[in-house]
């Protein structure tokens, strides 16, 4: 804002009461145009489909492996093979001596297929480090597991549908 007091027109030294707004105008221009360039960059949006869980039951099958994952408070993991607690090394020897007996079993590599292939399955809470499912997911994978699945419990109280 400005003010003189020096000569009007009129000879009468009496204040000039007009507000310059050309500075006023020229900030708002500036914060529009920056508004105007930053407002389509932060909205850009990234197309995420996550997939629509419902609960269903799984058949568990006598050769497949039952994992639990935990974290133990202290920033390591504790990874139970059915009820006995298992180091990564353990894991690894457990899990390729479990698919070496199939593969005997089935009576060879040629015959097993798909439905045949033993699975892994993962246990672990909301409250279980992601570096410990993680772990136990890449140890699976490397001793030959081609499928490992997750085993997790319906809210409570919620609509069992197939979709």
């Amino acid at each position: 804002m400005a003010m003189s007091a020096g000569p009007a027109e009129g000879g009468d030294e009496t204040p000039m009461s007009e507000i310059n707004v050309v500075p006023l105008t020229d900030v708002m221009l500036v914060l529009l145009i920056i508004f105007l360039i930053t407002v389509p960059v932060v909205m850009q949006t990234v197309p995420v489909s996550l997939p629509k869980v419902r609960f269903e039951p799984t058949t568990t099958k006598p050769e497949n492996v039952s994992l639990s994952v935990r974290g133990d408070g202290a920033g390591g993991c504790e990874v139970y093979w059915n009820l006995t607690p298992v180091n990564s090394e353990e894991l690894l020897d457990r899990a390729v001596a479990k698919l070496e007996d199939e593969i005997e079993r089935q009576g060879g590599v040629e015959n097993l297929t798909e439905e045949t292939m033993p699975e892994a399955h993962i246990r672990g809470d909301i409250n279980t480090p992601y570096k410990c499912i993680g772990g136990a997911i890449f140890t699976m994978q490397r001793a030959g597991f081609a499928r490992v699945g997750f085993i997790s419990e319906p809210p409570p109280g919620g609509v069992v549908t197939r979709m």
